[in-house]
This record gives C-alpha cells, sequence and structure tokens, in this order.
C-alpha cells in the first residue's frame, strides 16, 4: 500500500519530535546525575572530620619558637577547628607552670634574629636577658601582640587540647604537678591516632 505525502510527513515529524523528547529526557537525566553527584560530594566534604581537625607538635622551648604553635592553634581554634598540641622535648617549657612569661630567647647562633649581633657578642653576660626584653617590648609589645601566658589562656577558652609527651617527661624529670593543670600526659601514639586523622599537622 502506497503511503502518502502527508503521510510520510507526519511519520517524519513524529520520529523528529520523538528524538528531540529522547534528546530532552537525557539532557535532563544528565543534569540531575550531575546535580545528585555534586550533593554527594558536597556531603562527603561536610561529613569529613579531618578537615576540620589541626595537629600540632611544638618541640622548642624558647619564645620566639613558643609564639608559632600557640598562634596557630589559636587561630584554627577560633576557626571552629579540633585542634591538639603535642609538646615534646623543649616544648614542655611552655606548658610549665608559671613559666610561659619567662621564656628567653638567646641571640647566639640566631641570625634571623630582628637586630643580629656577632656570636662573640651574644656569648657576653646579660645578653640572653636583654635579647629577650628586646622581643617582648619592641617587637611583641610594640604591636599589641598576646603574651605566651594569654595565648595558653586563650587555648584553653577555645578548646584548644594540650598534651605532654609522657616519654620526654620521664626523660627530662618533669612531673605532673609542674605542667599547667589542663594539661593532658600521652604518648606518642595517642597524639598519632588523632593526627593520622588530620588534614593538618605541623612540625614546630
Amino acid at each position: 500500500m502506497a503511503i502518502s505525502t502527508v503521510d510520510k510527513e507526519h511519520m517524519t515529524l513524529s520520529l523528529d519530535m520523538e528524538r528531540l523528547i529522547q534528546e530532552r529526557v537525557d539532557e535532563l537525566t544528565g543534569a540531575r546525575i550531575e546535580q545528585m553527584v555534586r550533593e554527594r560530594v558536597d556531603e562527603a566534604m561536610k561529613k569529613d572530620p579531618a578537615k576540620r581537625k589541626v595537629a600540632i607538635i611544638a618541640s622548642k622551648g624558647t619564645l620566639d619558637m613558643a609564639y608559632p604553635p600557640l598562634i596557630l592553634a589559636t587561630a584554627a581554634a577560633a576557626l571552629d577547628m579540633e585542634v591538639e598540641v603535642f609538646f615534646t622535648f623543649y616544648g614542655l617549657n611552655i606548658i610549665k607552670k608559671g613559666a610561659a612569661d619567662k621564656l628567653q630567647v638567646a641571640p647566639i647562633a640566631n641570625p634571623a634574629m630582628p637586630v643580629p649581633m656577632p656570636n662573640i657578642i651574644g656569648m657576653l653576660p646579660g645578653m640572653t636577658p636583654a635579647a629577650t626584653w628586646m622581643m617582648k617590648t619592641l617587637y611583641f609589645g610594640k604591636h599589641h601582640v598576646a603574651t605566651i601566658g594569654e595565648l595558653l589562656e586563650q587555648c584553653k577558652e577555645l578548646g584548644v587540647k594540650l598534651i605532654a609527651c609522657q616519654m620526654t617527661m620521664d626523660v627530662l624529670g618533669f612531673k605532673r604537678e609542674e605542667l599547667l593543670d589542663e594539661v593532658e600526659v600521652a604518648g606518642a601514639a595517642t597524639f598519632l591516632a588523632f593526627a593520622r586523622e588530620a588534614h593538618t599537622t605541623l612540625f614546630i
């Protein structure tokens, strides 16, 4: 049976319409799948606890080296991150009762100081107290930087967990009662269990 011209045109329109509908369905389906994937990724990122964790190791106990771990810890905690600071070796001096604001900075073998001085001068009696006074007064004090004691207090208020290394305490003869009350005592394994889940781990 012969197919009329009208029937042919109708069939062509039907095929074109079907193709357009299919293309539109594929487009909408693809867009929906892309949206669902994006939503799942966003949801996973929100649930990822590691990106909200910061692990910091404080290994030095001089005035200039006490600032970085505490400033970073308080900044991270203020951004609603979970923060742990692990104090090991000389870093224990930072969390010793009554010692925070007595930390000093030695000018000898410290060429990065704002006012570098030859080692022969830095070795003279009284140069370490002088360098400490200069650092506290002419630099930190002038720019209204919080003291180490104030930063430790901020850590306490912001919920930063301060951990003293048990092994270092044993080696250096530190007793628990010598440390700040809010400090916890734990071994490296305990801190590493937290650090392995953190996206940010800093050694200072």
